[in-house]
């Protein structure tokens, strides 16, 4: 396959271009170091292809110092991330993967904010037998990372209406269509010999190098952007007729959320409306824009590889007659639409269909038994019970659905039994919060995210009950470093670390998604975090007008002002709030 290549990239192409191109469709030596018993890990360029594949190495980095001052290699071990389109799977899947994370992970599992799971603690010789079982539960980890299209998300809710059942249904189409056609992932990770003649030869939609970065698709049923449709490279926005039938999506591209700290070139930017498009062009529409991206993309700069800069610098027009080339036709003027909040839906919701579905709490996602909960346990007798499926939502939480009004009061008594019925009843600001990772196993992260929500939820808490704003909705999110994987730029209080103990705190996004944040304060250590917030907390509950929501009062107040350049997300030179950062 040959594609259309700058001049100026094919002579400082970045070195990922190069690997990817002499990896014969991602096999490269991943075989090979898989079986080095001399190491832990594989080599650095393996770790990129592994990517691919679903599979980062890591290490503890908790342990660093101690074991090397015991001359002794860092505890290596791999996280492996397992798609599935729209946050779906069955009770067997759950089950499978509950028992897979005792015996090949660490006990745990991560339900992500992209609605997969992730397993962490994995060992080297771990490693293919778990991809195996993963396998065999009918899911893959292929394509859950790397410079590929990532997994599609769409709101879990098929049950809530027919707008929703067709979203997931569009979901997995377009995860299928997008996916890599290598047989690497079998030959490497299912099947013990390798496929004749390496075939196949050629990826029929990313060729050989895929693309300049990775790729993100969502698709959003308005009211509720609980996708965070503007923070993604490719969005779908569902639009209904009179008669409340599908009709059509709105298109979003060039949403992204990653940078790095004061290098201005990188930043967030929100997605902008390039047209509308009829459902049963979806899936040509999305491979049509990705083609655009693996065409144009940036593959000498990795940090300015992603479709936000592409869009950036070619202006949305010329995107748009790119991708009408390629369809053969014009897309439609897009359609009006509302979006309302970015969260999820607590409790019971009843369906059309007779059933219910129920939304559980999980704060950053992470199911495991602890001596004071035994979530783990719980979700596990809540699936060996359940007669309809499990459903990872965009904020880490879980749905249990289809729930038949003969099994209800089985499901309730399971809630009732571990005091799951409980969690919902958890502040507006924990219910709306959100975490990556991070420490210890993140080799990215500056600072803790996770391990340090729990205790920020709480001492915020403190103040907004003074405050008389315990049950006020309030998007946190939080990340160990500025990658945003948490999407901390769209929160209405985000939080990114800046060094062990510190973080860039973030105010005035948009509670329903549609607006940045922008730069309060740089470098804030811990022990500043509620001196330096109480007294706007405060001040919000004394002087917001009604209906006002916390993001939009500190920008109506001045503590913040709407972002309008990359300077915004940049401590270098920022004055914010009448003092210089």
């Amino acid at each position: 396959m040959n594609l259309p290549t700058l001049p100026e990239q094919e002579i400082s192409r970045h070195k990922n271009e190069h690997l990817k191109a002499a990896s014969n469709f991602l096999r490269g030596h991943i075989r090979r170091d898989l079986a080095d018993p001399s190491t832990g890990t594989i080599t650095d360029d393996s770790g990129q292809l592994t990517k691919f594949h679903g599979i980062y190495p890591q290490d503890d980095r908790d342990l660093r110092n101690q074991r090397r001052k015991e001359g002794k290699e860092k505890a290596f071990s791999f996280m492996a991330r397992v798609r599935v389109p729209g946050g779906v799977c069955t009770t067997a899947q759950w089950l499978a993967l509950d028992a897979l994370a005792d015996s090949h992970a660490n006990g745990t599992l991560k339900l992500t904010t992209r609605q997969a799971f992730q397993f962490h603690g994995i060992l080297k010789g771990n490693l293919r037998p778990a991809v195996q079982a993963v396998n065999r539960a009918l899911l893959d980890t292929l394509a859950a990372c790397g410079d590929v299209n990532r997994n599609v998300m769409c709101n879990p809710n098929p049950g809530q209406s027919s707008l929703h059942a067709e979203t997931l249904r569009l979901a997995k189409a377009i995860s299928d269509h997008l996916s890599p056609r290598t047989r690497a992932y079998h030959e490497i990770w299912i099947d013990d010999d390798l496929v004749a003649g390496g075939e196949p030869e050629a990826e029929p939609i990313y060729g050989a190098t895929y693309l300049p970065r990775k790729f993100k698709v969502v698709i959003a049923v308005p009211p509720s952007n609980d996708v965070d449709i503007y923070g993604h490279d490719l969005g779908f926005i569902a639009i209904a007729d009179e008669r409340g039938k599908l009709a059509g999506f709105n298109i979003t591209v060039g949403g992204g959320l990653g940078m790095s700290h004061n290098q201005i070139e990188t930043f967030p930017r929100v997605a902008e409306v390039l047209g509308f498009c009829r459902a049963d062009q979806v899936v040509e529409v999305a491979e049509k824009i990705m083609l655009v991206q693996r065409d144009y993309g940036d593959r000498t700069d990795r940090k300015h590889a992603r479709l936000k800069y592409t869009i950036a610098d070619r202006g949305l027009r010329w995107f748009r007659t790119e991708v009408e080339l390629r369809l053969g036709h014009r897309l439609d003027s897009p359609r009006r639409f509302e979006f309302t909040h970015t969260g999820d839906r607590y409790g019971w919701v009843e369906g059309e269909n007779g059933t219910a579905h129920f939304t559980l709490f999980i704060m950053s996602g992470r199911v495991k038994d602890t001596p004071g909960a035994k979530l783990k346990t719980a979700l596990r007798e809540i699936a060996l019970a359940h007669q309809g499926d499990l459903r990872l939502t965009a904020n880490q939480n879980l749905i249990i659905a289809g729930v038949t009004p003969a099994h209800r009061p089985q499901i309730e008594a399971l809630l009732r039994q571990h005091q799951l019925d409980r969690a919902n009843s958890a502040s507006g600001l924990a219910l709306n919060s959100m975490s990556c990772v991070a420490l210890p196993t993140c080799g990215l992260a500056l600072a803790e995210s996770e391990r340090y929500l729990p205790d920020l939820v709480a001492r915020l808490e403190t103040e907004l009950e003074a405050a008389g704003l315990r049950d006020d909705e309030i998007v946190l999110r939080i990340t160990g470093c500025p990658n945003g994987c948490g999407r901390p730029y769209l929160a209405e209080i985000g939080f990114v670390g800046r060094a062990p103990g510190k973080y860039n705190i973030y105010l005035g996004a948009a509670f329903n998604g549609s607006r940045l944040n922008t730069l309060y304060r740089a470098s804030v250590p811990v022990a500043e975090i509620v001196p330096l917030l109480g007294p706007i907390i405060r001040r919000y509950a004394a002087e917001r007008t009604p209906g006002e929501r916390f993001g939009d009062f500190t920008i109506r107040t001045g503590y913040v002002t709407p972002s309008s350049s990359p300077h915004d997300f940049h401590e270098q030179g920022k004055v914010t709030g009448g003092a210089a950062i």
